[in-house]
C-alpha cells in the first residue's frame, strides 16, 4: 500500500516538473544526439555536416536519411565507374573501373537490403549490410593502391560512401542498444 502511494506521488511530481519545463520532453537535443553519433564515426566533421541537414533527431529517421544518402552516392559512384570503364584506354584501369562498377552494384544491393532491414526493425541486419557496402567501397579504393592511379573522382566518392556507411553503423548500433 505504501509503495503505491509513493508511486502516485512520484508521478505527480514528474508531471509538475514536466509541465513547468524542468524535465524536457526530449532528453537529448539535436546537438547531443549528433555529437553522440559523430564522435564514434571515422570522420566526425563529415558526420556533423551530414546529420545537421537531416532535419530529425529520431534515430530511425537518421538511419533512413543516411541510408538514402548512401544509396544516392553509391548509385552515382557506380555510374561514374561504369562511365570510366567504358572510356579508359589503359587496360588495367579499364579492368579496375569495371570491377569497381560491380562492387558498387553489390553495395547498392546491400544498402537496399539495409533499408528493408530497418523497416523490419532488424538493426543488426542494417549494421551487417552497411558494413558490407563499406567493404565494397573499400575494396574498390584498395584496387588503386598500385599504379596506375585513379585520376578521376572515383576515389573521393568511395571515401564518401565509406564515411556515410560509418555513420549508418553507429546509428544501427545505437538502435540495437534501444531494442
Amino acid at each position: 500500500m505504501a509503495s503505491s502511494s509513493f508511486l502516485a506521488v512520484f508521478r505527480i511530481v514528474l508531471l509538475v516538473l514536466f509541465f513547468n519545463g524542468m524535465v524536457p520532453m526530449q532528453a537529448a537535443s539535436q546537438d547531443d544526439i549528433v555529437s553522440t553519433i559523430c564522435k564514434k564515426t571515422r570522420n566526425p566533421s563529415f558526420c556533423f555536416n551530414v546529420l545537421k541537414s537531416a532535419g530529425t533527431t529520431d534515430l530511425k529517421g537518421l538511419a533512413t536519411f543516411t541510408l538514402n544518402l548512401a544509396h544516392d552516392k553509391v548509385a552515382q559512384t557506380r555510374a561514374l565507374a561504369q562511365s570510366l570503364a567504358s572510356k579508359a584506354v589503359d587496360p588495367k584501369l579499364k579492368e579496375r573501373y569495371a570491377t569497381c562498377a560491380e562492387q558498387y552494384d553489390d553495395a547498392a544491393g546491400d544498402i537496399e537490403d539495409g533499408k528493408n532491414n530497418l523497416g523490419k526493425g532488424d538493426y543488426n541486419g542494417v549494421n551487417i549490410k552497411a558494413s558490407a557496402a563499406m567493404t565494397e567501397a573499400g575494396d574498390c579504393l584498395d584496387s588503386f593502391t598500385q599504379p596506375p592511379k585513379d585520376p578521376s573522382a572515383l576515389s573521393g566518392n568511395g571515401k564518401t560512401v565509406e564515411d556515410i556507411c560509418s555513420i549508418i553503423l553507429v546509428i544501427a548500433n545505437l538502435l540495437l542498444g534501444r531494442a
